[in-house]
């Protein structure tokens, strides 16, 4: 970078964080709280860096609230990793309970990815050393502990993973941290009636359709907002939510130009009005702001269970963007970097992994969904969850009809709008015979993958190392969303729900959308993992992954396992 261009840039950290001061007009009269950026943490001259597990607090609505997070209150730092470089990180845990830190997005081996079986005792620390070799991208940390995962998330554990190399950093992108390059990580909370907690259950109804609050909160803020220079602005985009998909637009339709996804850079930047975003995805996208005029970034209503109700059900404003007179010196390139081009498929070995969720949990988490929101809980759910044209209709339950269908009580077809009607389950949860039915069910199981809910000690199947696959993975007869994640490498998606990519997603990827068809992904891992420390594929919905959908694997060299 020009010497001239860091001065322009870092006088426009110093002008914003003085905004306040010399600005109160541009401000509105809520007084938005400044959107909190995450301190980058950088390897020590060891290559060695500490993060510690934590509780803490957080001030909400007036309220404070006990929090989680790593190094801090809530959330984490940004983790600094250059490609090529070995690190080392020591993680200490000084929760009540026990955890685990998944490096989510790294193809890294087995033995330091962080899955379930990586547990960190309370008091306890675990140290890992790898290798990043991978190309720029921007991927983040989560707890993953079985059973826990949605809680410990819920609470606040996350942070950004910064993964640097040579051709990310000569193109001439905004990268001043906190500037022009700005971390944007959205999640949704749900406090208790007097806002004095955290409220997270993992029941029935979050097993089936997810965990989702009132609240959307952007680096730990509700509505923050950030004053940045004129010029080209990156927002790296992180959906940190348990279940929420988000569908961000900018409040005046200004172009957002997506410059990379999960695992990097793209070929050229994409053009879009709206990104829909699934949980655990990231996107890095360029706005121009050169006009000058503040504006908001907002998530529009999207089509999924539980997750449009108010204030989710119309435009809600995640961050004011307020441009500064400072001119930045980012650009948008038309070219970004050379993506390989996928190999040929034929004759490459396969594998099917199907998505079921059990018809007793998908009867009674709806019932709940609607005792407690009404129907309007269902967003319009046609029950068509994918496109029939793409689909062939070859499958005679991919269109069950969360909605409006005759009571089918022993199907995936059941009718939630009248389940009321339907066995005992629908009567009235006061009663002592509802409450024991309730009870007897136990759903910690319900979510599955190839008919069976996952178990520790056992991984499905063995991959060669270096060898090219191809995945379809379907959810065929379920109308769920299920964002689903593999870990150990970054794969390229051959098609979703039955269409190609969509250009923005052609990249590499390590979460694909998979609702109501099938999707093919092609995978290939450079890294062992052993039965001790398989690999996951699961669901990146929290609570399916928390209750069974999730499968472990090995990946051994030729001729071992």
């Amino acid at each position: 970078m020009q010497r001239r261009d860091f001065i322009k840039l870092t006088a426009a950290m110093g002008a914003a964080s003085a905004l306040p001061l010399w600005s109160r007009t541009a401000l509105a009269d809520d007084r938005r709280p400044e959107l909190p950026i995450p301190q980058l943490l950088t390897p020590d001259p060891r290559g060695v860096m500490n993060i510690t597990a934590r509780t803490g607090s957080k001030v909400w609505r007036g309220k404070t609230v006990p929090t989680w997070g790593y190094n801090g209150d809530l959330l984490g730092p940004a983790i600094v990793l250059e490609s090529g470089k070995p690190v080392t990180l020591n993680v200490r845990n000084t929760l009540p309970e026990a955890t685990t830190v998944h490096w989510h997005g790294l193809a890294i081996p087995g033995d330091v990815d962080g899955g379930p079986q990586a547990v960190i005792a309370p008091g306890q620390s675990r140290t890992v050393t790898f290798t990043p070799n991978q190309p720029s991208a921007t991927c983040w940390f989560h707890p993953h502990l079985h059973g826990r995962t949605g809680y410990q998330v819920a609470q606040g554990l996350a942070g950004l993973i910064l993964v640097k190399d040579n051709a990310g950093e000569k193109l001439l992108l905004p990268k001043i941290w906190g500037v022009d390059d700005i971390p944007v990580i959205l999640q949704d909370k749900r406090l208790s009636n007097d806002g004095s907690k955290i409220e997270y259950e993992l029941d029935v109804m979050s097993a089936a359709v997810g965990w989702f609050g009132d609240t959307l909160l952007t680096n730990g803020e509700i509505f923050p907002q950030h004053a940045v220079p004129r010029g080209w602005l990156r927002l790296r985009l992180l959906n940190g939510c348990n279940a929420r998909s988000l569908n961000l637009t900018t409040s005046d339709r200004r172009p957002m130009y997506v410059i990379a996804s999960d695992g990097g850079l793209l070929a050229e930047p994409v053009q879009m009005s709206e990104l829909a975003m699934m949980p655990g995805e990231r996107f890095e996208i360029l706005v121009d702001t050169h006009d000058g005029k503040a504006f908001d970034l907002q998530t529009l209503p999207v089509r999924q269970m539980g997750m449009s109700l108010a204030p989710f059900n119309q435009p809600l404003p995640v961050l004011h963007i307020l441009p500064l007179q400072i001119l930045a010196s980012g650009t948008l390139p038309d070219k970004l970097v050379d993506l390989p081009a996928l190999p040929a498929t034929q004759g490459v070995k396969e594998r099917w992994l199907q998505l079921t969720m059990d018809p007793e949990l998908d009867r009674r988490g709806m019932l709940a969904l609607m005792e407690k929101y009404g129907h309007a809980a269902m967003a319009g759910m046609s029950g068509d969850a994918h496109d029939d044209e793409a689909a062939g209709g070859k499958s005679g339950m991919a269109g069950m009809d969360h909605g409006a269908m005759a009571d089918q009580s022993t199907s995936a077809g059941m009718d939630h709008s009248q389940m009321q009607q339907s066995s005992a389950a629908g009567r009235d949860h006061s009663s002592g015979e509802a409450k024991s039915q309730t009870a007897a069910y136990d759903f910690h199981n319900g979510n599955k993958i190839n008919g069976a809910a996952f178990t520790m000690s056992q991984p499905s199947f063995d991959v060669k190392r270096g060898v090219v696959e191809k995945w379809t993975i379907s959810g065929e007869g379920d109308e769920m969303l299920h964002p689903f994640h593999i870990h150990g490498m970054q794969f390229r998606i051959l098609s979703e729900n039955g269409k190609p990519p969509a250009p923005h997603r052609s990249g590499w990827k390590d979460i694909v959308r998979v609702e109501g068809w099938r999707s093919e992904v092609l995978v290939r891992f450079d890294h062992t993992a052993s039965k001790e420390h398989a690999y996951m594929a699961h669901c990146h919905l929290l609570e399916h992954e928390d209750t069974g959908m999730m499968t472990g694997f090995t990946v051994s060299d030729e001729g071992a396992g």
